[in-house]
């Protein structure tokens, strides 16, 4: 077919982004679009953007620029976080033709119809107030693990963040589609589901597109648990009011659930967790920690942690440092603060200055190496089940463990998407976990 129209994704920021990208490229692909990379020339170059860090926002523009260098003639749509909190500013940017918001991006093929280049960008994006259903998403980030996507928007009204602004309020998908889903991924031989959301642990309300409750996050663990064919299954980011003593019990036995958490924190200091409309205190999560290292001493335990919040002075900064040095977990990672627009941080005084935030930011990533080095430490000697990834690194494979340790071995296609055992002997110069395999052969070179 000489006429078929071709399309590319580029996305930035979480997993929820890219589960989402896939949904909004298979929608193309049932219009008979094919499907290129984004450095190939295209028809239409799809951006799904994120709003959580400066970064995003900036990278945005760079983005749009490599999509003309491939193709000066191309449709160019911004859909995402960034899209529906301030999609004049992208309908602005040189290029940018159709900007999409929260509800919008679902239905992108209906906005098709006139490809011709705009002088500015036309902008479709509903009041966050009307992002009240719910779409499913899942994704194929490769081949090895998909992000299964089981809910959306949050209630949470912390004072840093935009995400209830650019993503709505708390709705999930119904437990059976989300099983349907998860079929479908392990039908198509992937070994690893990573279950994503905007607030996971508030799975069950608004299944029925009103605030009714019928599941929790624990009915749903346990329903995906009984899901033939799935190897593995992760729970990615979980705040800690919400991950529960049933919910942590229930992974400690589950034989496809693996022991890795990653539990948001962002203070260390009381004082700033309450200026931050946070709904727990340090004590509640040092409680979650004990609690998974009780059950699964081998547990990974990912935190994410904020630096520079407005008021944040050196005294609770190293409240944070010493908080998390003594805390038994494996990784941080380090958000530096930014102002946002529509924010209470943004209105609060006591600025952090920029040069402070990115001292302490470094000081956080230094203590981040140093966990994870102890973490892996304390597994040499273990044997532990690898899934190995599909890209060839510098001649090395990649793997992880199912409690999120990073090895390698020489690069070899037929390990792609296969588990093994192994026991874990060395950490490299890299950083990384050299192995031997346990009770099985070598693959053949």
């Amino acid at each position: 077919m000489q006429d078929q129209k071709k399309v590319a994704f580029y996305t930035l920021g979480c997993k929820l982004n890219f589960s989402e990208t896939s949904t909004i490229a298979r929608s193309f692909k049932n219009e008979g679009f094919q499907r290129v990379d984004f450095s190939e020339a295209a028809d239409i170059y799809v951006i799904n953007t994120c709003s959580v860090t400066d970064n995003a926002d900036k990278r945005f523009k760079t983005i749009v620029k490599h999509a003309q260098k491939a193709n000066e003639n191309a449709f160019i749509i911004a859909v995402g976080c960034y899209a529906q909190l301030k999609p004049e500013e992208l309908a602005a940017v040189d290029g940018v033709d159709l900007v999409l918001g929260a509800t919008e991006k679902f239905k992108i093929t209906n906005y098709l119809n006139d490809l011709s280049k705009n002088d500015m960008g036309e902008v479709h994006s509903c009041e966050i107030e009307e992002a009240d259903f719910y779409v499913g998403s899942y994704s194929f980030g490769d081949r090895t693990r998909a992000f299964l996507k089981v809910q959306d928007g949050c209630d949470y009204k912390c004072t840093y963040c935009t995400i209830p602004l650019a993503r709505g309020i708390s709705r999930s998908d119904t437990l059976e589609n989300v099983l349907n889903n998860a079929r479908t991924i392990s039908e198509k031989g992937i070994k690893e589901i990573v279950l994503t959301g905007v607030n996971i642990g508030d799975y069950g309300k608004g299944e029925f597109g009103n605030k009714k409750h019928e599941h929790t996050f624990l009915d749903l663990v346990k329903a995906l648990d009984r899901v033939e064919g799935i190897e593995r299954l992760r729970i990615s980011s979980i705040e800690p009011n919400l991950l529960k003593n049933e919910t942590i019990d229930f992974v400690s036995k589950s034989e496809t659930f693996v022991p890795h958490f990653h539990i948001p924190l962002q203070s260390g200091s009381n004082d700033i967790l309450k200026a931050m409309r946070r709904r727990y205190l340090r004590e509640l999560y040092v409680d979650r920690v004990a609690r998974i290292k009780q059950v699964m001493p081998d547990a990974c335990i990912g935190v994410d942690v904020i630096v520079g919040f407005p008021g944040e002075t050196d005294e609770h900064f190293l409240e944070t440092y010493k908080f998390l040095n003594d805390l038994e977990v494996s990784y941080l990672h380090v958000f530096t603060y930014s102002e946002r627009d529509n924010t209470i941080a943004a209105e609060m005084g006591e600025v952090v200055p920029l040069k402070v935030r990115k001292k302490r930011s470094k000081m956080l990533r230094g203590l981040s190496a140093k966990k994870r080095r102890a973490f892996y430490e304390s597994q040499l000697g273990t044997t532990r089940t690898v899934l190995f990834e599909g890209e060839n690194k510098e001649g090395y494979i990649h793997g992880f463990t199912e409690n999120y340790v990073k090895v390698k071995t020489p690069w070899n296609p037929e390990l792609v998407n296969t588990l093994h055992q192994v026991e874990l002997k060395k950490i490299d110069e890299d950083g990384l976990v050299r192995f031997e395999y346990v009770n099985e052969p070598a693959v053949p070179a």
